[in-house]
C-alpha cells in the first residue's frame, strides 16, 4: 500500500488533518470544562454564607491544599487550573474556608474543605473533601442547596468524630482536662 498524501498535506480527510480535529474538539472540551467549572467554583464561594446564614466575608475561595491565608481574597489562584500554563481536560479543585468566631474568647477558626469538579456531558460531578459524589446540572442556577449541605457535612465531621469518641464512657477515663 502507497501513502498518496503529499507532505504537508492537511486536508481533512488526511490522517494529519483528523489528528487536527482532535486537537481542536479537545481544546474546546477542555475550555468548556474549566469556565464552567470555574463559573460552579465561584457560584459556590459566593453563596454558601447566604446559605449558612453569616456574613459573606467569613466564606473565602482559597487553594485546596497547601498554605493559606483566610483573609485573602485568592481570586482565580483558588482554583488548580491557576497555576499551569496550558488548559488541559481534567477535573478543577478549589477550596472554601469558612471562620468561626470563638464562644470563649475573641479568636477564632478557620476550616477548609477541598472541592473537585469535573463536567461530564450535561452533568457537574462534584465531590466535596471525602464526601460522597454530588451531581448538579451545569445550568446549575438554584440548585447548589445539595452542595452547600455537603460542604456543611464535610466541615462538621472534623468535629464529630473527636467529640463522639470524647462522650463515648469506655474513653472516659482516657480523655479529660486538669482544671487550674
Amino acid at each position: 500500500m502507497t501513502d498518496t498524501n503529499e507532505p504537508g498535506d492537511s486536508s481533512a480527510d488526511s490522517p494529519y488533518g483528523e489528528l487536527k480535529r482532535a486537537v481542536a474538539d479537545y481544546g474546546k472540551a477542555a475550555m468548556d470544562n474549566l469556565l464552567h467549572c470555574k463559573a460552579f467554583g465561584r457560584a459556590v464561594m459566593e453563596g454558601y454564607a447566604g446559605w449558612l446564614g453569616c456574613e459573606p466575608e467569613r466564606v473565602v475561595g482559597v487553594p485546596a491544599k497547601g498554605q493559606f491565608d483566610p483573609h485573602h481574597d485568592y481570586g482565580d489562584a483558588a482554583f488548580s487550573f491557576y497555576q499551569s500554563p496550558v488548559i488541559r481536560l481534567e477535573p478543577v479543585t478549589f477550596g472554601i474556608c469558612l471562620t468561626i468566631d470563638n464562644v470563649e474568647d475573641s479568636g477564632s477558626l478557620w476550616l477548609r474543605t477541598a472541592i473537585r469538579v469535573d463536567m461530564a456531558g450535561t452533568v457537574l460531578e462534584v465531590f466535596v473533601g471525602t464526601q460522597p459524589m454530588v451531581n448538579v446540572p451545569v445550568e446549575f442556577d438554584g440548585q447548589l442547596d445539595p452542595v452547600f449541605r455537603a460542604i456543611h457535612k464535610e466541615m462538621m465531621s472534623v468535629f464529630s468524630q473527636e467529640l463522639q469518641e470524647f462522650r463515648d464512657d469506655r474513653f472516659r477515663g482516657g480523655i479529660g482536662f486538669i482544671a487550674d
